[in-house]
C-alpha cells in the first residue's frame, strides 16, 4: 500500500443492460446487524461480451463510416461539423499509420457502432479519441489495441467535459481505457485488460465535477504490471480518481484488476461508492486517499487483497493492509459535499486479507518533504508554501495543513473471515486504527506521538453495530498494538459498541 510509507507517487439505472445473477442489495441477516448485506452469488454488473448491440442501419442523418476505407473516421470526424452523428459499419477500422494518427471530436459528436463494429489501433495509433470537445457520446463500439502512454488515457484523452459513454467495450490497451472529465457518464461499459487503469479520473487542471461509473464490468487491468516496473508508483488498478469533486461509483463489477480496485486519490470530496461488487482484487477493494467526505455503502467486497496482503506478511512487515483502506481521509463540514463524514456502512466482506484500516502518516502533510505528493496541498489550504514553519505550528494551518483520519462512522457491515479460505494465520483478520510516530522533517510540528493520540482518540473515528464472524484482531494507535475484542472495546479505545462476534467464519 503506497500511501502507508509515503511512496505515493502522481501518476439512471441500467437495467436493460446489467446481468443480475443474484441480489446483491441490503438484506437482513440473522447473524448479525439487521442492515449488514448478504453475499451474492454473482454480478449486477456482468456485461463483458453480453453488451447490448448497437443498431443494424444508420441512424437517421448519420455519417456512414467504412471500415474498407483507412482512417475513414478520423477524416470524416475533421470535415464534419459539430453534432454530427456518425455511425461505424459492421468490421474492423483503422486509422493511419502515425503513432498520432487519432479521432478529434467536434463539440455534441455521437459514434455509434453496428453490430461488430471495432476501432483497432493495432498497437500503432497511441489514442483513439482526442481533444477538448465536450458533450461527445460513444456507443456500441469496440475500441482496443491502443498504445498510450502510462499515465495516458485512449477515449477522452484530453478530459473533455460531459461526455458520456455507454455500452462499449474498451479492451486491451496500454495506459488507461478512458480519462475522465466533468460530467462524464461511464455505463453499461466493459473496461478490460488495459495496460494501467480501466479508467484514470484524471483532467490536471480543473477539480472533475460530477462524475458517474454505473454499471460497467472493470476487469483485469494492470496487465503492464506498473507496481513491479515502478516500484511504489501507486498507479495502477481498476480506476484511478484524482481531485474528483462529486462522483458516484454504482452497481459495477470490479474484479481480477492487478491492483487496487477503486482508489480515490487526492483531494477527492463527495463520493458515493454504492452497491458494487468487488472481488479478486490483487491489492485492496477501495483506497480512499488524502480525500474527503465519502459514502460507502451496501457494497460486497470479497477475496481481495490476497496478493499484496500476503506479500507483506511473507516479508515481515506488520503494516494490516486491508480490504478496504481509509489513509488520511475523512470528514470535514467546511468542505461541502452531501455528506459531512467519511461514512462506511452496510457492506458485506467475505474472506479478504483483513477488514478495514483507517491510517493518518504523522510525517506526511503539506509541504512536508516525506509528502511525495508534493504539489498538491489540502482543500483547506490550497498555497504549499503557506505550510511552512514557523507559522505551520499555529492554528488555524497546524490543523489545515493535514489530511486528517477524522469523522469516520463504520457501522452496520458484516465482517466474514475463514483462514483455511485466504490461506494465512493471524495477519490477515485485523481491523485498525493507528499512525505512526512523528519524526520528520526537524520543523514538523506533529513529531511524536501527537498524530497517533489524534486519529485514535480525538478525531471522532468509531466502529459500532457490526457483525464479525471469524478470528478478528484489532491494532489501535501503533503497528506493535495488537487486541482482542474485549480490549478494543473497553476503555481506552471504546470501539464496537453494540457489534456482534462469533469465533466461526465461513459464509
Amino acid at each position: 500500500m503506497t500511501a502507508r510509507r509515503s511512496r505515493l507517487s502522481r501518476a439512471a439505472p441500467l437495467l436493460g443492460v446489467l446481468l443480475t445473477l443474484a441480489a446483491c442489495s441490503s438484506s437482513p441477516d440473522d447473524s448479525g446487524p439487521a442492515q449488514a448485506t448478504s453475499a451474492p452469488s454473482g454480478s449486477v454488473a456482468a456485461v463483458c461480451d453480453k453488451e447490448p448491440a448497437g443498431p443494424t442501419a444508420a441512424p437517421a442523418g448519420a455519417v456512414v463510416v467504412d471500415p474498407a476505407i483507412p482512417n475513414d473516421l478520423a477524416v470524416k470526424t475533421r470535415t464534419a461539423g459539430p453534432g454530427t452523428t456518425f455511425w461505424l459499419k459492421p468490421g474492423k477500422h483503422v486509422l493511419g499509420d502515425d503513432k498520432y494518427d487519432q479521432v478529434s471530436p467536434k463539440d455534441g459528436d455521437v459514434y455509434v457502432g453496428a453490430p461488430g463494429a471495432i476501432l483497432d489501433g493495432r498497437k500503432v495509433n497511441q489514442y483513439a479519441f482526442t481533444g477538448h470537445a465536450a458533450n461527445v457520446k460513444l456507443t456500441y463500439l469496440t475500441v482496443q489495441g491502443f498504445a498510450a502512454p502510462r499515465d495516458e488515457g485512449v477515449v477522452n484523452h484530453d478530459s473533455g467535459d460531459g461526455w458520456v459513454i455507454e455500452h462499449s467495450t474498451i479492451q486491451d490497451n496500454d495506459g488507461a481505457g478512458l480519462m475522465a472529465g466533468a460530467r462524464q457518464q461511464v455505463r453499461g461499459n466493459c473496461l478490460r485488460r488495459n495496460g494501467q487503469y480501466g479508467i484514470n479520473a484524471f483532467s490536471g487542471s480543473t477539480p472533475i465535477t460530477a462524475l458517474v461509473v454505473e454499471g460497467n464490468e472493470i476487469a483485469g487491468n494492470n496487465t503492464g504490471d506498473w507496481e513491479t516496473k515502478i516500484d511504489g508508483c501507486g498507479c495502477t488498478g481498476g480506476v484511478k480518481f484524482w481531485d474528483v469533486n462529486g462522483a458516484d461509483v454504482r452497481g459495477n463489477w470490479v474484479h481480477d484488476n492487478h491492483g487496487t480496485g477503486l482508489w480515490a486519490d487526492t483531494n477527492n470530496n463527495d463520493f458515493l461508492i454504492e452497491g458494487n461488487l468487488i472481488e479478486n482484487n490483487d491489492s485492496a477493494a477501495i483506497i480512499y486517499e488524502i480525500s474527503y467526505n465519502a459514502i460507502i455503502r451496501d457494497n460486497t467486497i470479497r477475496k481481495n487483497n490476497w496478493v499484496d496482503g500476503r506479500k507483506y506478511a511473507d516479508k515481515g512487515d506488520n503494516f494490516p493492509t486491508p480490504a478496504i483502506y481509509i489513509s488520511e481521509s475523512g470528514g470535514e463540514p467546511r468542505i461541502k459535499a452531501r455528506t459531512a463524514k467519511l461514512e462506511i456502512s452496510r457492506n458485506y466482506l467475505e474472506n479478504n486479507w483483513s477488514g478495514i484500516t483507517l491510517w493518518e502518516n504523522a510525517d506526511r502533510y503539506c509541504n512536508s518533504p516525506a509528502n511525495t505528493s508534493s504539489g498538491d496541498c489540502t482543500r483547506l489550504v490550497p498555497d504549499v508554501k503557506k505550510c511552512a514553519a514557523p507559522a505551520i505550528s499555529t492554528e488555524p494551518l497546524l490543523s489545515d495543513c493535514r489530511w486528517k483520519t477524522q469523522h469516520v462512522d463504520i457501522h452496520d457491515n458484516k465482517f466474514v473471515l475463514d483462514p483455511s479460505v485466504v490461506g494465512c494465520q493471524a495477519s490477515c483478520g485485523r481491523m485498525a486504527l493507528l499512525s505512526n510516530f512523528g519524526t520528520y522533517p526537524d520543523w514538523s510540528p506533529y513529531k511524536g506521538a501527537v498524530v497517533q493520540e489524534a486519529i485514535t482518540y480525538k478525531q471522532d473515528n468509531r466502529w459500532h453495530d457490526n457483525s464479525y464472524a471469524g478470528p478478528w484482531t484489532f491494532i489501535p494507535y501503533t503497528t506493535d498494538r495488537v487486541v482482542e475484542i474485549g480490549e478494543w472495546e473497553g476503555s481506552p479505545y471504546s470501539q464496537d459498541t453494540g457489534s456482534t462476534f462469533t469465533a466461526q467464519g465461513g459464509g
